[in-house]
């Protein structure tokens, strides 16, 4: 199987990450579709993976102030645990670097935590529900 992780550049890569957030977290997590898509979309930087040019992953970044939102990461089911979801994560982290970006935050559902925990997050507040589920907030520095 061929992994390949992208920054989605063209309205249909767009598209691809879309589908995947939808199939994620409305259809599997049943988050309503208004919170999912908070119409922010537009001010981020998109990520979509690709497993034989099928979308399997998803993800996008926000760039405030040298600050980075890294939100929405999410693999289809039947992907996860082939390292889809890091290569999201390592694709994101280079476009960080690349925008001069110092920190990244972001929001992780708690059953998440450990798979941010080894990439090098740590946690950074404590727990609160976001869209019915239980979060916590975690940073990475990237310098």
């Amino acid at each position: 199987m061929s992994l390949k992780t992208i920054e989605a550049a063209s309205e249909k890569e767009i598209q691809d990450a879309l589908s995947i957030r939808k199939l994620v977290f409305v259809g599997e997590q049943q988050i309503s579709q208004e919170l999912e898509f908070d119409g922010l979309d537009d001010e981020c930087i998109h990520f979509v993976g690709y497993s034989n040019s099928e979308p399997i992953s998803a993800g996008r970044l926000r760039i405030l102030n040298n600050k980075g939102k890294v939100q929405r990461i999410c693999v289809l089911k039947e992907f996860r645990g082939l390292d889809a979801g890091k290569q999201i994560m390592e694709k994101i982290h280079q476009t960080a670097k690349d925008h001069n970006v110092s920190q990244l935050v972001l929001n992780a559902q708690e059953t998440a935590i450990p798979f941010y925990e080894k990439l090098g997050y740590t946690i950074s507040s404590d727990f609160f529900y976001e869209a019915g589920i239980r979060h916590a907030e975690m940073t990475f520095n990237l310098n």
